[in-house]
This record gives structure tokens, sequence and C-alpha cells, in this order.
């Protein structure tokens, strides 16, 4: 009986260790994924107000009513203006 009880506090003690070890990967690992760098300002041409945003490796994208404006990351100069054709 006394073979036993060591066992299952063995166990146990193995068990909570685990949990606490477990956890504690899982906060580190995704605390670091949140971090997304954006952009202070983004100067849009006169007139045009912003619907969407998204972000790719080089660039980011502002959709504003019929267009998708395209941006350098590095500059932050417009590259490209992408009409969207309305069905």
């Amino acid at each position: 009986m006394r073979y036993l009880r060591i066992l299952v506090t063995v166990l146990s003690v193995t068990m909570i260790a685990g949990f606490v070890i477990m956890v504690t990967l899982f906060v580190m690992r995704f605390r670091d994924l949140g971090r997304v760098s954006v952009p202070e300002a983004i100067t849009l041409p006169a007139g045009v107000e912003a619907e969407a945003f998204t972000m790719g490796k080089s660039f980011y994208a502002v959709v504003a009513g019929e267009e998708i404006l395209i941006y350098s990351r590095v500059t932050g100069d417009l590259r490209q203006r992408i009409a969207i054709e309305s069905e």
C-alpha cells in the first residue's frame, strides 16, 4: 500500500509539473505572435477615405471606394492603384 501511495504521489507531481511547463510554453510562444509593425501614418490622396487595410511582406494595401492603393513598406510611397470593376 505504501508503495502505491508513493507512485500516485510521484505521478501527481509529474503531471502538475508537466501542466505548468505546457502553460508556460504556450504563453511564451503566443506572446510573440501578436507583434505586427503597422505604419504610424498613411498619406492618402485627397478625397480618399480608407475602408480596409492589409499588409504583405513588402507592401501594404488600402481599400478605398472602388480602388485598391498599394504602398511600399520600406518608403511608404504609393506604388500602384488598382481599379475595382463593379458588377
